[in-house]
């Protein structure tokens, strides 16, 4: 039986990735793995929570907090989140040079990330993992790159001797796409209860480029964020209450 294990961030990338499980190996067959790394926001862990629930997938949290131990970024450090790298400083093939990286990438995350989540799946016997990277997002992190979780698969299967697939189902997909895609998927119930501001906010910030990345694509999809939604309608809620008083 092909069973799935989902990355789950509680982000927009990786709920659209666990509804595309769902939807490719049956929602009996998927559950979903999330990380307690030292994130400054542990809003995350929350979401992803939520939106494991709303699929009805089981769902677990990891603690590795080696990352905050580590250091030195803003998800992890008391560190204001920079702008991005302007896109004039990635390479001719697409990438960042280190100094271009912004302060929001956490070296070798991904890479730890579903190195324990093969092991995680060795012990269960579950030969999918999913991920939501993208290398078509703007801040261009190299462990988001198809280059890299292909070279990530092929040690893992090394490693473990174990017949391991790493599904990127967003990779070569904009962020309208995947609002599309999301939408396709029924995933967008789920939408409205992800996490994607880097600093932390709820509702979400607006301003910071993770927020601006994920504004842009449904603004470019021609459709409404669920998230942006939900807190518009508890706010008029409030109001009303507030005139009624």
């Amino acid at each position: 039986m092909n069973k799935a294990l989902i990355v789950l961030s509680g982000g927009q990338d990786s709920t659209t990735c666990l509804y595309w499980a769902i939807n490719e190996f049956g929602r009996d067959n998927v559950s979903s793995l999330s990380f307690d790394y030292g994130q400054r926001h542990k809003i995350e862990l929350e979401a992803a929570k939520k939106v494991s629930e709303i699929a009805a997938v089981a769902h677990e949290i990891l603690p590795i907090d080696t990352f905050s131990a580590l250091g030195g970024n803003a998800l992890t450090d008391d560190i204001d989140v920079q702008d991005e790298a302007d896109d004039n400083d990635a390479d001719i093939d697409g990438s960042l040079s280190d100094s271009s990286l912004p302060n929001t990438f956490v070296p070798g995350r991904n890479l730890v990330f579903l190195t324990f989540a093969a092991a995680y799946a060795y012990q269960r016997s579950i030969k999918h993992l999913v991920t939501g990277v993208a290398q078509t997002d703007y801040s261009g992190y190299p462990d988001c790159r198809e280059n890299t979780l292909s070279s990530l698969e092929q040690t893992l299967r090394l490693g473990m001797e174990y017949d391991i697939t790493i599904h990127t189902p967003l990779m070569n997909l904009n962020k309208s796409d995947t609002v599309a895609l999301a939408e396709k998927l029924g995933a967008m119930d789920a939408m409205a209860y992800t996490h994607t501001c880097y600093n932390g906010e709820q509702p979400p910030c607006g301003h910071c480029q993770a927020c601006i990345l994920r504004a842009k694509g449904f603004a470019e999809a021609n459709r409404a964020d669920p998230l942006i939604e939900r807190f518009q309608f508890f706010s008029r809620n409030r109001n009303d209450k507030t005139n009624d008083e």
